[in-house]
């Protein structure tokens, strides 16, 4: 598959602001500024905008002094200003805060202590400022190494946003245009496809992009995946699911991408990576986001022998990937991770979350699915007919509610029917039952 993207629903833009007169005057006066200074690709979220001045932990301020709840940032995994990170951070840059091309301390020690939570296969990294840097160079990685350039993705990624990411990042918006070299797979639906082999089916159509590529001369560089799927609509890949595409794509000679951007670092809870829980070893793993806690910092981890031959040609640099104050704040976000019982966290609330709102949902007037992994969680609407026809107007009407009470969720998948829930992974039992008493005021003033 080649050509224009489909369109891109995004929360931000279907609720984004639409009346001023619905804003107060400083509301109101802060949009005709930004709107005034900023480039226009820029979105506001929910009808009512946020205007945070102060967080902390899982909470924000607004500048009017409502206090939100955040349910959706993942990027401050370990709470927003978290202290110990801050600390590590204001110490490095009170020393020194420069690159790679010196010996640094911290980016050995760094690198140290996130390889020994990996497979021992998974021995080398490399690290870049974002999420979108790390999947570039894991995709300049393969296909050099490879000698190929086909590259397989699933049908509404998204992998970030520099011109080779946005080449096979469909859901990046209407504009992208697809490589000729790219090929889409849809994704494992386990709510539209019960009863069948989701491995066996999902290799399948690995194997049809693989032979279509073929067809036209084109050989697999790799297969690039977000184990949960998030931009397709929230589907975690359980135990399974990719072990045969994995294998399909390595008969053929290309390389499995793991992107953990926005799985890793116990997002999808027992586990500090994605892959432990698909029972499948690959061969780059990409990581950003959370890495550092909101700072600027990602990387790629993989096998020696790849990044050997990449680096026997590639004199790759990046002027601010692993300098010193990033990498102290990435190692204290590890630390804190590991060493304040985080995973058990994840597990704990990321169950109870889905548990009670397929409760809260069980009397619902349409068809709805509880789906996800720690606390990553989508909640899909569809009208209850045989189809299962997406409702993103309800799922919109859910999103706006929680603004309203308080609580930062957002919306997710091609159709923008799918609520995301992804909190910072220290929400407590308090925080869950402040969002489940809001969630059921919500839907059921929606009329789900």
């Amino acid at each position: 598959m080649s050509g224009q993207a489909p369109a891109r629903f995004d929360a931000v833009t279907v609720n984004s602001v639409q009346d001023l007169s619905l804003v107060d005057g400083g509301t109101r006066r802060m949009i005709e500024r930004r709107s005034a200074l900023l480039g226009p690709s820029y979105r506001l979220q929910y009808s009512r905008p946020v205007h945070p001045v102060r967080a902390k932990g899982t909470r924000l301020w607004d500048a009017s002094g409502e206090e939100l709840l955040d349910a959706y940032n993942n990027v401050p995994c370990v709470g927003h200003a978290n202290e110990r990170v801050v600390r590590a951070m204001s110490d490095q840059l009170s020393m020194i805060n420069t690159n790679t091309r010196y010996l640094q301390d911290e980016v050995v020690a760094y690198a140290e202590a996130l390889l020994s939570t990996f497979h021992p296969a998974l021995n080398r990294a490399m690290f870049v400022c974002t999420g979108s840097e790390a999947n570039d160079l894991a995709v300049r990685v393969a296909r050099q190494v490879t000698g190929q350039n086909g590259i397989i993705a699933s049908q509404f990624a998204y992998h970030g946003n520099t011109s080779l990411v946005s080449s096979f990042s469909p859901a990046g918006g209407p504009g992208t245009i697809l490589d000729r070299d790219v090929r889409l797979v849809p994704a494992p639906d386990s709510y539209r496809m019960r009863g069948i082999d989701l491995g066996e089916w999902f290799a399948a159509q690995v194997q049809a992009q693989i032979d279509d590529l073929a067809s036209r001369g084109v050989g697999l560089a790799a297969f690039i995946v977000d184990g949960v799927f998030s931009t397709d609509g929230i589907h975690p890949a359980d135990d399974g699911v990719l072990r045969r595409a994995a294998e399909v794509v390595r008969r053929a000679g290309g390389l499995f991408i793991l992107d953990e951007v926005q799985s890793g670092f116990g997002r999808t809870g027992d586990h500090l990576w994605g892959y432990e829980r698909f029972g499948i070893l690959p061969d780059l793993v990409t990581l950003g986001k959370p890495m550092a806690n909101g700072l600027p910092v990602a990387g790629v981890v993989g096998q020696w022998d790849l990044f050997e031959d990449f680096g026997a040609r590639v004199p790759y640099f990046n002027t601010f990937g692993g300098g010193n104050a990033c990498i102290a704040a990435a190692h204290e976000v590890l630390n804190i991770v590991q060493d304040s019982g985080v995973l058990s966290n994840v597990a704990t609330q990321g169950r109870r979350l889905r548990g009670e709102m397929e409760r809260i949902l069980s009397r619902a007037g349409r068809a709805t699915d509880v789906r996800g992994a720690g606390l990553y969680i989508g909640v899909e609407f569809s009208r209850s007919d045989p189809a299962l026809t997406p409702d993103p107007q309800v799922t919109g009407q859910v999103v706006d509610g929680m603004r309203e009470e308080g609580v930062l969720i957002s919306a997710a998948g091609p159709n923008g029917n799918v609520l995301k829930i992804r909190p910072p992974l220290v929400f407590d039992d308090a925080d869950a039952d402040r969002f489940l008493s809001s969630f059921e005021r919500v839907v059921r003033r929606v009329g789900v």
